[in-house]
């Protein structure tokens, strides 16, 4: 059960930081990355504890993935949010009885941080579908096209 705890706890933190914009990170907070996520200070040039725990192993990972969306046109962060959720909840089944809690911590946490309502106003483009989606996340449907996930919002 531990391990399922832990588990969880590193699925949340991935999401909430896949799902936050790069400006509002604390390694954006210093100076560390720019507005894109490009990496302004190496690890080895932080000198402070916080500075080094704003950008971890994780950190790299979660800005280097984002960077990599953004290059296929997946820079919205809450459809992001919704095909990463899917993704692991596709990988772990085990995951899904965790699926509505996850959504309310990520809901709420972006609405006490104020980025919930910029999320929903950056979605610009809905596509009506015929098909069933995969998963349906944060109330964006998630569909399964070549063994990739996709939101509603990337269908083209």
């Amino acid at each position: 059960m531990a391990n399922r705890l832990i588990d969880l706890l590193i699925t949340y933190r991935l999401v909430k930081l896949i799902s936050t914009d790069f400006k509002n990170q604390e390694a954006f907070k210093f100076g560390i990355i720019d507005e894109k996520g490009k990496v302004l200070k190496k690890s080895s040039q932080l000198k402070t504890e916080a500075e080094k725990n704003a950008y971890t192993i994780l950190h790299r990972f979660v800005f280097n993935f984002k960077r990599i969306l953004a290059k296929f046109g997946l820079s919205n962060s809450l459809s992001n949010f919704s095909v990463a959720l899917a993704f692991i909840l596709k990988e772990n089944k085990e995951f899904m009885q965790f699926k509505s809690p996850i959504e309310s911590a990520i809901i709420t946490y972006l609405k006490e941080t104020n980025q919930y309502d910029n999320m929903i106003k950056d979605i610009s483009i809905i596509k009506e579908h015929n098909e069933k989606p995969f998963m349906t996340c944060l109330g964006i449907d998630v569909y399964e096209r070549n063994g990739k996930l996709v939101s509603e919002y990337e269908i083209v």
